[in-house]
């Protein structure tokens, strides 16, 4: 897969059944290194143990999202994250299954969009003006 940022359908199994995990997922490609950004149902997820790798949250607000380096999507991933939101915490396994036929270049942002409308109108309506302006000198 060439360099660049994609999107993959995920799902979660294991545990309680009560967890989940946004899909599709963000996913990375550089220099022929896979990260997923997992961002779960719930804040409370602390700690995740990929292939024997700590991964820590990379956000402070909002439900836990972490950077889980992903080696083939067409291979379920075993994982285990730990949750505080029981009296103590707890490490649980689960398993990521990524659906490689689901991966999608991600598009720009939608505020990237809202943006450049923006930006138009602001031409448009100063373009309007001098126009305008123009015409009354003659």
């Amino acid at each position: 897969m060439n360099n660049g940022s994609y999107t993959v359908g995920v799902s979660l199994s294991g545990g309680t059944g009560r967890a989940s995990v946004k899909s599709p997922a963000e996913l990375t490609v550089s220099d022929g290194s896979m990260t997923a950004r997992i961002e779960w149902s719930s804040p409370n997820y602390d700690l995740m143990i990929v292939a024997g790798e700590r991964l820590l949250p990379v956000n402070t607000e909002g439900d836990s999202v972490f950077l889980v380096p992903v080696e083939d999507l067409s291979v379920p991933l075993d994982v285990q994250a730990e949750t505080v939101a029981m009296s103590e915490p707890h490490l649980i396994g689960y398993t990521l299954a990524f659906d490689p036929s689901s991966v999608r270049a991600a598009g720009p942002s939608p505020l990237l969009w809202i943006g450049v409308g923006v930006l138009l109108a602001a031409v448009g309506a100063g373009m309007f003006a001098l126009g305008k302006r123009a015409g009354k000198k003659s």
